[in-house]
This record gives structure tokens, sequence and C-alpha cells, in this order.
């Protein structure tokens, strides 16, 4: 997959560059994030930025190159303290987390860049870079933060997942070991344990994720670390993943530099 063209990188741009960057009209810094954290047997540590980091290089050749938008290094430590009891994973503390979106967010606004999109490879801190963004957003009102989560927004893609999987994979099971597979098939071991796997459903209406989730950590569920089933992953469904992630990101960002969302209107409190 071809890296991102130089003049999409923020760090090899010069400092007037980079300042005359950040003056053209919507201009936006993509931010990629993933996590250190176990991915059980058979998947490396840095998986989510991995994905994170090659999806949004693949994104960015997609786009015309005249747009204004630019990305920023991968930040590759995150929030994973659900995958504590297993070695290799480091996590940093949810203030940590908000202070770095905060102090980068504001300078980045400070040299005049419109938004900041937040390109989250890691489900256990999609939560926790809304908060983060949020916050920004207060700080630096000029600066629209737009946090988004890899494996949400393109259509299509929990279609490919067959159920369960679909619904209970959450964690190094068979959508991430299939685009491992397409994207670094040597750093994918032999390995598939389904321990696990859920082996009653929850009560009616509740779940580990979703509309009524609850704080589960991955020592609840598994011995492995593995919380779905990747018997069946291919390189084949890897194919179909990236391409519907890459094609739906695409479009989706070339919607938003088309236009001027998200709405940043200055109007005052009123009695």
């Amino acid at each position: 997959m071809a890296a991102s063209p130089a003049h999409r990188r923020l760090e090899q741009l010069s400092w007037p560059q980079l300042q005359a960057a950040a003056q053209r009209a919507g201009s936006t810094v993509v931010w990629p994030f993933g996590a250190f954290e176990q991915h059980g047997p058979h998947l490396p540590l840095g998986t989510d930025g991995l994905f994170a980091d090659r999806l949004l290089d693949a994104v960015l050749e997609e786009l015309p190159q005249h747009l204004p938008i630019w990305r920023l290094p991968l930040q590759g430590l995150g929030f994973s303290p659900e995958h504590g009891a297993f070695a290799g994973t480091l996590s940093l503390p949810a203030d940590t987390v908000i202070q770095l979106v905060d102090t980068v967010g504001r300078q980045l606004a400070a040299a005049g860049f419109s938004r900041l999109v937040l390109f989250n490879g890691h489900g256990g801190q999609i939560a926790l870079l809304q908060v983060a963004a949020r916050q920004l957003r207060a700080a630096a009102p000029q600066l629209a933060v737009l946090p988004c989560f890899l494996w949400s927004g393109p259509p299509g893609v929990a279609e490919l997942l067959p159920e369960p999987e679909r619904s209970q994979g959450l964690h190094a099971g068979l959508a991430e070991t299939s685009l491992m597979l397409q994207l670094a098939p040597e750093q994918v071991g032999p390995d598939r344990p389904v321990d696990g796997l859920l082996s009653s459903p929850p009560p009616p209406g509740w779940s580990l994720e979703g509309a009524v989730p609850c704080a589960w950590l991955t020592s609840d569920l598994s011995a492995s670390g593995v919380v779905g089933d990747a018997r069946g992953a291919s390189a084949e469904l890897g194919a179909q993943l990236q391409q519907r992630l890459v094609q739906g990101w695409s479009r989706l960002l070339l919607e938003l530099l088309q236009s001027d969302w998200p709405p940043r209107q200055a109007f005052k409190p009123q009695p």
C-alpha cells in the first residue's frame, strides 16, 4: 500500500509550508490513533495503530491532491485498561489522553487550522476521545473537532461479518484477523483461540457493547485475550473489509472537505 504523499504529512513540511497550509479555507488535519495492547496470541500489540495508520494513508491517496487535508503521525499509545491483565499492554491514563488531545489541538487551532479529525482505530477509547474532543472544542471554539472510529461510518462493513461474530467479535476476532492477513500477513500467527465466546447470551436488552453496555475487562471473558472467533479469517475477507473502509472514509472525508460542516455559529446565549 502506497504511503500518503509527502505534502500531506505535516512532519515533512517546513514551517512556512505548514503556516500556508493552515491558512487555506477548510484546512483539515487528521490524527490517527491506535493502542498498544494485547490482541491474542496471533496478532501484534500494535494492531489498532497499524489499521489506522495504513488505512488513513490509503484514504488520503484516494482524495484529490488539491484538497486542504493533512495528517499527523500515528499516536500509537492509547487508553487500554481493559487489557491490563495481559503482558505487553501499555495504557495511558484517561486524563493523559485528554490532555494530549487538548494540548495538540489548541496549538493546531492557534496555527490557523479549521478542523481536527481524530481517526481512531481502538474501540476502547471511543468515548474517551469524544470527551477529549468536547473539552478541546470548548477551549478552542474556532477549531471543529470530529472524533471518528475507524470501523464506524462507512456503510456495508458489518454486513461482511456473519452472526454471532458481527455482535460478539469484539477483539482479535474474524474482522481484525482478516484485515491483518490482508495488510500485514507476516505479523499474523497460526493460533485461533475461541475461549472468549459467550457461553450464554446476556439478559434481554443488554450487551457487552451497544446501547446498553457494560464495562467489561478482557479477563472477564477470555484467557487468550481473544473475544470472538477468528477461525474463518482470510485475506480475501480482509481485502473486502479494506475496500469498504477505504472507499467509505474517502467518500466521508471528501464530503466533509466540500462542505462547511460542522456548524460553528457564534451565537450568544439570550434570556
